[in-house]
This record gives structure tokens, C-alpha cells and sequence, in this order.
């Protein structure tokens, strides 16, 4: 049978072909994306010269990408996908920790830190003390629960953008949570920061005419034994950009004060000179089914 080539025969015709495909998830996913990217086509009547533009953008954020740079995660997290995806699995138990985005920086391991250790290597900003507990939905501790933990320095810079500058690790630790459930280490305050504008991600803010700016945050993940991770931000309150963030991610229930103390007893305790800031966040974990 000759193929009909016409406007709708084609999309027909491309998704008649997908019909071998054992894997059925796949052959779901597959089918809906060439009928709406065909869809998208006839909408927009889209041009050759524009999908050829749009195959020159594609490329050239593929060929962005490097061992510590994912301009893929990036412009997902533009468009917004990224929190969608995140939204469209985020039914949980009440009182469970939000999820939010990877984003692009968690390309290298954090090392292994003891509790209250200090992740700020370079000793920049304001001084602050991250404490909390992990538990489980119902309240209960999780010992052992592990505390992945990555950050922008005091100037909206991450490690793996300033090698040379910062050293590697700076911002990042992974804790393990004591036998009862606590975390804590010290750092700095993070800064609002702009997203990587020097890739096609960047330029698409431009022609779109957005601000490349992140609210200032701290990423979380937390694991434990027969709990859902969680993927997860505290946002600094009172910051820049709560309201506009680049990447769509701040949830009000992530929006934590950082609190400056000058208790002397806190001080000792956590190993800090007065005053610091105090941020308290609790990790809370959904028992996986």
C-alpha cells in the first residue's frame, strides 16, 4: 500500500508504525508525541525555515552540554516542564515535604560530611546553621535517613561554574541523619542567582524577553529505607525573585526564614561565633508502597 502523504496521512501513517513496539509504556509515550508534535505543525503552520531554526537550537543545546553543564535540564526547567513533571506526581500523604526540580548543578557527587560539618569551604557571606529532622509522615524519626545537600555560594555561584576558583565540593555535603532523625551543618547564606545565560537556554530569555533570575535556595535530597525520596528546595523568605522564579519552583511551604540569633547557648552548640543565621526545615518522607 502506497503511503498517503497528505497533511493527515503522514501523522497517521508515522504512528501506525509504532505499533511493533513491545513496550507498551513506550509505545504510549511515542504515539502521543508525534500526535501532538504533528498537532503543534498544523496549528502554527509551522515553516521549513522555522524547523530548521528550531533543529539548529536543539543541536546547539545538545552540544552545550558538558560533564558539569545540562543545558537540556536547563531549558526544560524554563519552559516549565520540569515542574510540571514534578507536579503531575506530587500527590502525597498531608504533611509531606513538596517536591520541587533538580535543576542543572547536581552533576557531581557531594561528599560524605559529618553532622555539622561546614559546606561553605571559601568562608564568604553571612554565617548560617541549616538544623532539621527527617521523619516519616506520621512523625516518626528516621535514623540513618541520607541528606544530600548542594548550594550557590554567598555570590550566586556554584563549584563546578568557577573551577580554579571555588574548590570542588564547595556548597555540597551528604549527611546522615543521627539515631534520632537530626541533620545540621554550616554554611552561608546563599544569593539569588541568574541561570546560565551563555548557552541557547539564555537566549531563548532574551528573545522571549524574561529574567534569567533564581530566588536564593538550598536543594535537598533525602532517602530512607522504605520511604520515597524527595527531591526538594528551602527558598530563603524575604528574598529576590519568590515571585518570578526563572525556573517556576517556589512553593510557599519551602519558603523558610533564616532567622539571625545571637544566642550564645545555639552559638556553642552548632560551633558558630554571634550572630548567625538560623534556618530549621524538616524533612518529611511518604512511606513507599
Amino acid at each position: 500500500m502506497t503511503i498517503d502523504a497528505t497533511r493527515a496521512g503522514v501523522t497517521e501513517q508515522a504512528i501506525a508504525s509504532l505499533r511493533g513496539t513491545t513496550d507498551p509504556r513506550l509505545r504510549e509515550l511515542l504515539t502521543g508525541l508525534v500526535r501532538h508534535l504533528h498537532d503543534f505543525a498544523r496549528e502554527t503552520r509551522l515553516t521549513q525555515e522555522e524547523w530548521a531554526r528550531a533543529i539548529s537550537f536543539l543541536t546547539a543545546t545538545g552540544q552545550a552540554c558538558t560533564d558539569t553543564r545540562q543545558e537540556f535540564i536547563l531549558l526544560s526547567d524554563v519552559l516549565g516542564l520540569s515542574m510540571l513533571v514534578e507536579t503531575l506526581h506530587g500527590d502525597h500523604a498531608a504533611g509531606v515535604t513538596e517536591s520541587t526540580v533538580l535543576g542543572p548543578f547536581h552533576l557531581t557527587e557531594s561528599p560524605p560530611r559529618a553532622l555539622g560539618d561546614d559546606i561553605d569551604l571559601v568562608g564568604g557571606g553571612e554565617r548560617c546553621v541549616v538544623s532539621g529532622r527527617v521523619r516519616s509522615a506520621d512523625g516518626t524519626p528516621l535514623p540513618g535517613a541520607v541528606v544530600d545537600v548542594w548550594q550557590a555560594d554567598d555570590k550566586g555561584c556554584y563549584d563546578v561554574q568557577q573551577p580554579g576558583v571555588q574548590p570542588a565540593g564547595n556548597g555540597r555535603g551528604l549527611f546522615t541523619a543521627d539515631t534520632e532523625g537530626r541533620f545540621w551543618f554550616r554554611t552561608c547564606v546563599p544569593a539569588a542567582y541568574p541561570i546560565p545565560t551563555d548557552g541557547p537556554v539564555g537566549g531563548l530569555l532574551r528573545a522571549t524577553g524574561r529574567h534569567p533570575y533564581r530566588p536564593a535556595h538550598i536543594h535537598f535530597i533525602a532517602a530512607a529505607e522504605g520511604h520515597t525520596p524527595v527531591t526538594t528546595h528551602i527558598f530563603v523568605a524575604g528574598g529576590d525573585y519568590l515571585d518570578s522564579d526563572a525556573v517556576f519552583a517556589v512553593k510557599q511551604s519551602l519558603v523558610q526564614d533564616f532567622t539571625e540569633t545571637d544566642d550564645p547557648a545555639l552559638a556553642r552548640e552548632f560551633g558558630v561565633d554571634i550572630p548567625f543565621r538560623h534556618a530549621r526545615f524538616d524533612l518529611v518522607l511518604e512511606r513507599s508502597a
